[in-house]
């Protein structure tokens, strides 16, 4: 999914795209489902990579899990990228619809998926102007294991609230969300921008839940800016 952010960065600055937990090479293991597992794991990732302080980024489930590694690896963190994502925790119904949603992807594949989530990850520009980039979307969610579906949303619903987190940062913070986005709207990340004492809002028009697929060069002039910024 940072196809366009690995190219479009790169004269920039140093981009690295880690597979989550059991997702594209990355194996599943057999530990419980949690986030703090997924931030351990990009944390080892940089050590493979010779790498200590980062700007560390993520979108939507990314987001969450970039805000567990401030909370386990905070001396690392050199600058915080949130896109399209939210600081609280899931309400008991939403917990409740991830684990249908695990227990679907266990039982049948991720039918369950193109059916009850795949439209929601982008906006209404992308479903009805840019069929290339909705069928390329379409594509990642089929071609997810449904192992990791089912693990991601358990330790999705599993999160804490982050705001604690958020105002402990000691390192600057981009909060991008898309015009669009109904999953994580522009109230959720005007919460988050305002938590950190340092920190910069980007509104991304005619994209979703997935602005960096859907305008990958609004994105890439964000967060260029951002990284920029540090110096």
């Amino acid at each position: 999914m940072w196809l366009g952010q690995r190219e479009g960065l790169s004269g920039v600055c140093r981009v690295i795209t880690p597979d989550l937990r059991g997702f594209g090479g990355s194996p599943l293991g057999d530990e419980e489902p949690s986030l703090d597992v997924m931030a351990d794991d990009v944390a080892e990732t940089l050590d493979a990579e010779g790498v200590d302080r980062v700007v560390i980024g993520g979108q939507s489930m990314g987001g969450y899990v970039a805000m567990a590694f401030c909370r386990r690896h905070p001396r690392r963190v050199r600058g915080l990228i949130l896109a399209d994502t939210k600081a609280s925790a899931d309400s008991e119904a939403a917990r409740e619809n991830r684990e249908r949603i695990a227990r679907e992807v266990e039982r049948d594949g991720t039918g369950v998926l193109l059916r009850d989530v795949l439209t929601g990850l982008v906006g209404p520009t992308t479903r009805e102007r840019r069929p290339m980039v909705y069928g390329r979307v379409r594509g990642l969610v089929q071609a997810a294991p449904p192992g990791a579906v089912a693990w991601a949303s358990r330790a999705m619903a599993g999160r804490p609230d982050s705001f604690d987190t958020l105002r402990a940062l000691r390192a600057p913070a981009l909060v991008i969300v898309g015009e669009e986005d109904r999953l994580s709207p522009l109230a959720d990340a005007e919460a988050m921008a305002m938590t950190v004492s340092d920190s910069r809002l980007v509104r991304i028009d005619r994209a979703g839940h997935l602005s960096a697929i859907e305008q990958p060069e609004a994105f890439n002039r964000a967060v260029a800016a951002f990284v920029r910024s540090l110096g």
